[in-house]
């Protein structure tokens, strides 16, 4: 048998295990089973560093390392996200989270986004938390008079936005970063239609199903759009940890659908990644006055 899956569950209660079995030996005072704790935990150690499924050490949807695990359940779900890591305080104390749910938003005449977006190879990955497909650079997007380069693309299912209390199959979010940090995130709603989308199909099909395992695909980023390019647009954050704030959300108002089967194969590798609704507070919510 592999000694990293004999050692599978030590790991996680390595602590509690030395702190009672010393406890109870103390008198015995043996180096021989000192030394044999120690060199279990090495190996536990060892172990939990080349398991990636085990490994807290995920990419975060918006491409940097996760400082602390965490998930969309139990102790460690949304409602405790906020307690794992100094760094996730956000997502306890913020007021300008995301999702939300869109009502009412006001229509105003905004400038257009411009998406310059050139066919090309992808890289998807499953990152623990969802699948993701990492652009080639040279993709950008200009919104406001400022350009953010598009970084990559991941799915939650279901979707996190709701619009009127509108839940849909899957959202998309396309990631987008500009030369001073900031973030712009366009929202892409899912909805079931009747055939395959094509345009979908490099992301769907043959998602890596484990964690860490990376596939490369041709993906034309822009026929993934609807093709009426309406946004609502609000003041947001991350959707995951540390649940930044100041990132600009441009949710599209149209669904793109896609079939039946293709939602299954999304669902069928990610199911309930989706973060709950957060309050609105203060911020205002707005639409595009005409369609593009």
């Amino acid at each position: 048998m592999d000694s990293c899956n004999l050692l599978g569950g030590f790991q996680d209660g390595l602590q509690v295990a030395k702190r009672n079995v010393m406890s109870k030996f103390r008198s015995v005072r043996s180096a021989t089973f000192v030394a044999a704790v120690a060199l279990l935990t090495v190996a536990a150690i060892g172990c939990g560093a080349n398991d990636s499924k085990n490994s807290d050490a995920h990419a975060r949807t918006d491409g940097t390392a996760e400082v602390a695990h965490w998930s969309y359940e139990g102790a460690d779900g949304p409602a405790n996200w906020g307690s794992l890591d100094p760094s996730f305080t956000a997502c306890a104390d913020g007021s300008a989270q995301t999702p939300i749910d869109i009502v009412n938003p006001i229509a105003t005449d905004l400038p257009d986004p411009v998406f310059t977006y050139s066919p090309g190879t992808g890289e998807i990955t499953n990152n623990g938390h969802t699948i993701q497909v990492n652009a080639a650079p040279g993709n950008s997007m200009m919104v406001n008079g400022k350009t953010y380069q598009f970084l990559q693309a991941h799915f939650h299912a279901p979707s996190e936005h709701t619009i009127a209390g509108k839940s849909y199959p899957a959202e998309v979010h396309f990631v987008h970063k500009a030369d001073d940090g900031s973030l712009a995130v366009v929202g892409v709603m899912l909805t079931v239609g009747g055939a395959d989308n094509p345009a979908w199909s490099s992301f769907v099909k043959g998602l890596p199903t484990q964690v860490g395992e990376t596939k490369t695909a041709t993906f034309d980023w822009l026929s993934m759009y609807p093709a009426d390019h309406q946004t609502i647009r609000y003041d947001g954050s991350l959707t995951t940890p540390p649940c930044s704030e100041g990132v600009s959300w441009l949710v599209m108002s149209t669904p793109v659908e896609i079939s039946d089967a293709q939602l299954k194969d999304f669902e069928a590798a990610y199911n309930g990644n989706n973060r709950p609704i957060e309050p609105l507070n203060e911020r205002s919510i707005q639409i595009d006055s005409t369609k593009k």
